[in-house]
Order: C-alpha cells, then structure tokens, then sequence
C-alpha cells in the first residue's frame, strides 16, 4: 500500500522531547476510567462515545511525500463511514471521523494525536510508524485506546492496543526473496541487492532479507538511503557493480521508480521487488511506467483494489461513485480494510454492552479469522504477532483497475513461517 512508513531520520530523542513536551496537556483533558457509564441501550461508554455517535480519530499524510496514499486510506474510511452510518451505525451510534493532516512532520504527528486522543474512542489510521512508537508509551500507559497504524513495522508489535493489519515489513521481504528464489532465478551462492531507507521501515525490511538470505545461501548488498534522496543512479551504479542476480527495494514510490528506470537504461537485468509502499499506480503515467510493468514487482499484505472478487468489485464501484475524479491505488484497499476492522470490534464490542476503551479492545483479541475479502484471513487474538503471515505478488499493470495484477496468490513461505517476527 504505499504508505510513508518510516522516517526521515528524526532521532527518537527528538521524538521523545516532543513527546514530552505535549504530555502533559494531553494528561489534564484524559478521562479516567472510572468515568465510564452505562450509554443508550445499556451499553457501558466513555472517551469518544455518546448515545448517538461514536467518534474516530485519523492522523493522516495528505500534504506529504505520501499524500496520494494518505487521501486514498482517508476517503476509503470516509466512505465506510458514510455506509455503515447509512445502515443505521454501530449499536445505535453514528460513525463520525476527525481528520487531522499531519504531512509527516513529527511534530504535527505528536501533537495531532495530543489534540485528539482525549476527545476519540481510538484511531482508525495513523500514518508512520516512528510517530506511532513515540506516542506508543503514553498509548499503552494510560490512554489504551485502539490504534490501527498505516504501517508495518514489527516494532509495533506486542501492544493489545497498536494492531497492525497484515504481514510485518521484515515478513514480507522474506516472502519476497522467496519469490525471486522459486520464481526469478536467484539461487544459492548469488548476491541480492537492497535499497532501503533508513530508519524503522528498511531496517526491519532488512533484518527479513538478512534472515531470508542466510536461509537460502544468499549475500545482501546494501544500499542505504534517505528519503529525500529521489535519483537512484549511484544505488544502480553499485548493484551493478557488485553483480547482484535480483534487487528488493524498501522505500518509496519514487525511489523504487527511479531505481526501476535508471536500471533499464543501464542495462541491469535482474527481477526487482518492492515491499508494499514502494509503488503508485500513477507512477505508469511517467517515463518509468514501460520498465515497471516490465521488470518490477511488489509484495502485498493483500490482494489489489481490481481484484476479481465481490468485496472488490464492490468497493471499485463504491469508490468511483463517491470520488469520481479519483485514482484507485491500494490504499483504497488499505483504509477500508483497517476501517471494517475497527467497525467488527465495535459490533463485538456493543454485543458485549461495553462501548469504552478497553471493551474495545478486549473485542479485536476474539477476532481470529477476519476475511478482508481481499486474499488474506487475518488473526488478532495474539498482539505480538501480526495478524497475517501471507504476502501476495503484484505487477505493475496499465490495464489494471488500481495499476497491479496478482501474479502469486497470497502464500507464506517456509522462511516466513519459521521466523519468529522482530527477530
């Protein structure tokens, strides 16, 4: 889904000293718990939760170097809100949504969740994983309201209340080398490539594709970068040197294009492979678009936003009818995905006649066997683990509703199976 998840490379110290800074305004306006109580219908509520409405927070990127996904993941959940409040909402209640665009900056990231944290059940989105681990201690101290990033890092596993959707970033570069091993022609003894941004996104990326290696015989050349840095040149130049038989690519969209586009001109033949952020299907539109249905392919947690399914052609049409002048990417997929996760712990949650926090909560964990309807079952019983260990293949597609085409249907490798995430 391309999604910014990872960093500039703002140190956690700053990140704490923002943090800091904002604590304490965000202690004075919290609820406690004992100031829960019994809603309409008998239902138990609290922060974020009326007899009438049940109030979701977005901290979103839609000013940033991820604003296409950020509008993307947003207008999904804008339009499951819309239908599911339609319907009649949730346990009586309407769905209401408070957006805040935080454009990536640390610092409105911080202060954005200050802002609403006291006021919402929990958040249905929020982009970067270093902004989410450095409110995660505040989160998993005293607010312990439900937050479904927009992003993989295995860092953000072991919380009951930060869940991520899918497989891990370094889970998922495991099951990308697999695929350029059983499907590309990179064998044991042979050199792999890998640019990848610095920071908590590549380098979890990168500790998948240091385990996925060694299990398959394989040498990792580096090539790290920032996210500022956008002419891949040098990184091609170097991989080519080095000999490399296929290249995993653990950045952003433009990165994975320029990489994509300087390798063709330059005669560096090899499969290349992004993780799930390293793609935009308006990126077919540019000079790079013919080497990237060429010669790349992306690892997904699902299946893409033109799937052949019901839940995707239903959500194709739902979404073109609401955003007629829109793209369709896989953010689409993502933000509806997240959005229906949340509104399941909420149907559990309200059967239960406890609408707070920590009824919340304690909803997601009996969920073990969620359907996204798009490829993937995920399981959220476990907060140490991600919800699902399958990956699914994807390539650039101009034809394709969303850009992608499956080219492997979602599977876990043996490496990806035996890994204990994290590690």
């Amino acid at each position: 889904m391309t999604t910014r998840k990872q960093a500039t490379r703002t140190t956690a110290a700053t990140l704490a000293a923002l943090l800091a800074l904002t604590a304490a305004g965000c202690s004075s306006k919290a609820k406690d718990t004992k100031d829960d109580k019994p809603g309409a219908g008998g239902v138990k509520t609290g922060q974020g939760v009326t007899d009438k409405k049940i109030k979701l927070g977005v901290l979103t990127d839609m000013t940033g170097v991820y604003a296409s996904l950020g509008k993307s993941v947003t207008q999904a959940q804008q339009l499951y809100a819309k239908q599911t409040n339609a319907a009649g909402g949730i346990c009586g209640r309407q769905i209401e949504l408070t957006v805040r665009d935080h454009g990536y900056d640390p610092q409105k990231a911080v202060s954005g969740y200050t802002e609403l944290s006291p006021e919402v059940l929990g958040f249905v989105q929020f982009i970067g994983s270093p902004f989410v681990a450095a409110v995660k201690p505040r989160i998993d101290g005293q607010d312990k309201g439900l937050v479904i990033p927009q992003a993989w890092s295995a860092s953000l596993l072991g919380s009951p209340y930060i869940r991520v959707i899918g497989n891990t970033y370094d889970v998922e570069t495991i099951n990308a080398i697999d695929f350029l091993t059983k499907e590309q022609g990179v064998k044991k003894g042979d050199k792999i490539g890998h640019v990848y941004f610095e920071g908590d996104y590549g380098e979890n990326a990168l500790a998948g594709a240091k385990y996925a290696a060694e299990k398959a015989g394989l040498t990792v050349v580096e090539q790290k970068i920032k996210p500022t840095d956008n002419d891949m040149t040098a990184q091609v130049a170097a991989l080519k040197k080095a000999g490399v038989k296929g290249v995993v690519i653990s950045a952003g969209p433009r990165q994975a294009a320029s990489f994509v586009g300087v390798s063709a001109a330059v005669g560096l033949k090899v499969p290349i492979i992004g993780n799930n952020s390293a793609f935009s299907p308006q990126l077919l539109a540019t000079q790079a678009g013919p080497a990237l249905m060429k010669n790349y392919y992306v690892a997904s947690p699902t299946e893409p936003i033109g799937t052949d399914s019901p839940a995707g052609k239903k959500l194709v049409a739902d979404y073109k009818a609401a955003y007629p002048s829109d793209a369709l990417d896989n953010g689409v997929v993502a933000g509806w995905t997240a959005a229906s996760v949340f509104g399941e712990a909420l149907k559990k949650a309200c059967t239960s006649k406890d609408l707070t926090r920590e009824g919340v909560d304690k909803a997601l964990l009996t969920i073990n066997s969620y359907d996204s309807g798009f490829g993937t079952t995920h399981d959220f019983t476990d907060p140490k683990a991600p919800s699902s260990r399958q990956t699914v293949i994807l390539r650039p597609d101009k034809k394709a509703t969303g850009g992608m085409k499956v080219v492997r249907e979602a599977k876990v490798s043996e490496g990806a199976k035996n890994y204990t995430v994290g590690g």
